[in-house]
């Protein structure tokens, strides 16, 4: 068997491979199929706004993918993962308003701009014109910003329930910041009005299509890397850190350097999350930084299976997939069921939502 058959089998079994191949396939052939060849009034039709939620959801995922690599496999208990998705988000809604400008629209009168008292665009802006500088910035801001909080915390050996509460005062901190007008970043009511991406008409079923295709793609790109780092001896590092970090430590390994590695690449999976986000949504505001957002990250994680990748996903799906139908039927009594849901799961299913997709016998991996 050659290296690369290696690396494969390594990362998956025939069978998870052909439930990759499956999934992908349905998102990125068979649900773009029923929503631009069906006819509207079709059983099969599949609307736009399904869509639009479906690549909402797959953006979650990925927050939920980016948590468990430094939960599950690392110890790290992030309550801040709502801020690196912000930063992706608000790169990419600075983007798009460029091109807002770029369509014919002058600066004076983006509405963003006049409900902050500006004639101009806010230094920082500059450069986001470019959707190359905007993608790089896109992974550059949350990474950036993740190393140096990670390295001033994990140098200082913060770690446990302490890290977790710094996270989330971290995250609070921001939201405050964000909502404030003179901050350039649109105040309480965040950046909307967006109407290209790439030269396409956001509101164009193709383009929303397209979309989701991206978000397809890009929580199928973070899994598998995500996947090669922890089935690797790197994540196996990861995981004797989590386990006993002093014994880490004796053996020669440096926890600094791979909580740091962990943690940077996690925010810039939110990033990544938070930049395909926004032009799905159409708005993005510091309501996406509310504690309460990243804690909903930990329960999805948490209910799906922390100390797995494909249980992130699941657990993110499942929950928010709830969430839509059954807040529409029983608007004041979710809440109460989530509550109930993230309490029972845990107490009979210690593993995960995912552990009833596995045998009882299988090794638990990734």
């Amino acid at each position: 068997m050659d290296n690369f058959s290696q690396s494969m089998s390594r990362l998956h079994g025939t069978m998870g491979w052909t439930a990759i191949a499956v999934l992908s396939t349905i998102g990125i052939v068979v649900i773009p199929v029923l929503n631009l060849a069906v006819p509207d009034g079709s059983f099969f039709h599949v609307s736009d706004f399904s869509v639009q939620l479906l690549g909402k959801y797959l953006c979650f995922a990925i927050l939920a993918v980016g948590l468990s690599l430094i939960w599950g496999f690392t110890g790290i208990l992030s309550l801040g993962q709502a801020v690196f998705f912000a930063f992706g988000a608000y790169c990419m809604g600075i983007h798009l308003l460029h091109n807002v400008v770029a369509g014919g629209t002058a600066v004076s009168d983006l509405t963003v701009l006049s409900m902050m008292d500006m004639r101009e665009m806010p230094w920082f802006w500059f450069g986001f014109g470019s959707f190359a500088y905007t993608v790089l910035m896109v992974f550059a801001v949350p990474g950036l910003f993740a190393y140096l909080f990670g390295y001033l915390t994990f140098r200082s050996r913060v770690k446990g329930v302490y890290f977790s509460i710094i996270t989330q005062a971290m995250t609070y901190a921001l939201f405050l910041l964000f909502r404030q007008n003179d901050v350039g970043l649109g105040g309480t009511n965040g950046l909307t009005g967006f109407k290209t991406l790439l030269g396409f008409p956001l509101e164009a079923s193709a383009t929303k299509v397209g979309l989701l295709i991206a978000s397809v793609l890009a929580l199928l790109l973070v899994y598998l890397v995500f996947r090669f780092i922890v089935t690797s001896k790197l994540g196996r590092v990861l995981t004797c850190i989590r386990d006993a970090e002093a014994r880490a430590m004796f053996s020669g390994y440096n926890p600094l350097h791979y909580k740091l590695f962990a943690w940077v690449f996690s925010a810039m999976a939110c990033g990544l999350a938070g930049a395909l986000f926004t032009p799905q949504v159409g708005i993005i505001n510091p309501d996406e930084l509310t504690p309460a957002n990243s804690i909903d990250v930990a329960i999805w994680t948490a209910l799906g299976g922390r100390g797995n990748l494909s249980g992130a996903m699941l657990g993110a799906g499942v929950v928010n997939g709830a969430k839509s139908w059954f807040s529409g039927l029983l608007e004041n009594v979710w809440p109460i069921l989530l509550g109930l849901i993230f309490v029972v799961i845990p107490i009979f299913l210690s593993k995960g939502l995912i552990s009833l997709f596995r045998s009882k016998t299988a090794k638990e991996t990734a």
